[in-house]
């Protein structure tokens, strides 16, 4: 079982980073192999909505390293994308990511969700400075239902609150919960 990380926040050691580092580190221990892929480090434009897409039969048109990201989808079983809550909503680079997914869905090019093929699991996780988890609940309910429209199997949307107060990696109590995240992963991936 193949497992891959996407870390979309600016901070390549941050909050997020981190969190995301955990959940592959339980699925690692549950004998997954896991990829980390951090949106910093990547040059991904925006989709130009040009369609290209949809007129050919080689996907997205762009040569950009989401390239190297369609080829990592393809090949992966469970997707974990965690990004930052910024004005209470996915980070900028998350957003970038989700619109370039486009390209996965044209009805002449779709090696990633053929029919009969299990759906490509995915965690979704958001940090998060406020304190209240639930403060943009229906952002993270849209966000879901937007992500099960594209054929994933959203498996979970966990929220990390209150990072202005604790760093996530000195909440003793994460490191245990998203090391079971990543194990759980493996297992209900295991069991489908």
């Amino acid at each position: 079982m193949k497992i891959i990380g996407f870390t979309a926040s600016p901070r390549k050691e941050g909050n997020t980073a981190w969190t995301i580092n955990k959940i592959l580190e339980g699925a690692e221990e549950r004998g997954a192999e896991t990829q980390s892929w951090y949106f910093s480090d990547l040059d991904i434009k925006p989709c130009r909505s040009c369609n290209g897409c949809k007129k050919g039969d080689r996907g997205c048109i762009l040569n950009d390293d989401m390239q190297k990201l369609y080829d990592a989808i393809a090949q992966a079983d469970a997707l974990v994308l965690g990004s930052p809550v910024y004005m209470g909503q996915m980070s900028a680079q998350a957003k970038i990511f989700t619109d370039r997914l486009y390209a996965l869905f044209s009805p002449r090019f779709s090696p990633y969700f053929k029919e009969g093929q299990a759906k490509k699991s995915l965690t979704l996780v958001f940090t998060q400075g406020n304190p209240d988890s639930s403060k943009f609940q229906v952002y993270f309910d849209y966000t879901k239902s937007m992500f099960q429209m594209l054929e994933f199997d959203v498996q979970e949307v966990q929220v990390i609150a209150g990072m202005r107060n604790e760093p996530a990696h000195e909440r003793k109590e994460l490191h245990t919960a998203m090391k079971d995240i990543g194990s759980l992963l493996v297992s209900e991936r295991s069991l489908g």
